[in-house]
């Protein structure tokens, strides 16, 4: 026996039919994006005159330091 079902497009979740009640409509989930580019800072509003900055991200703290030569490095 088939099962006939609908084909969801791509980039869309459906709800598990199993899930679902007979008095339930199914429901498609379409993800929506905003902003597709990623946000721009620049150095100097980072650093603000200073050469090393501390960054706290998942529970861990980065060291992020300017050089010399003007380069960016990233220490955990």
């Amino acid at each position: 026996m088939t099962e006939n079902r609908r084909k969801t497009p791509p980039g869309t979740f459906r709800q598990d039919p199993q899930t679902l009640t007979s008095n339930e409509p199914e429901k498609v989930i379409v993800p929506v994006q905003t902003d597709t580019k990623p946000r721009m800072i620049d150095s100097h509003d980072l650093f603000r005159g200073k050469t090393e900055i501390q960054i706290a991200h998942d529970g861990a703290i980065y060291r992020m330091k300017i050089t010399r030569q003007g380069k960016l490095i990233l220490n955990k």
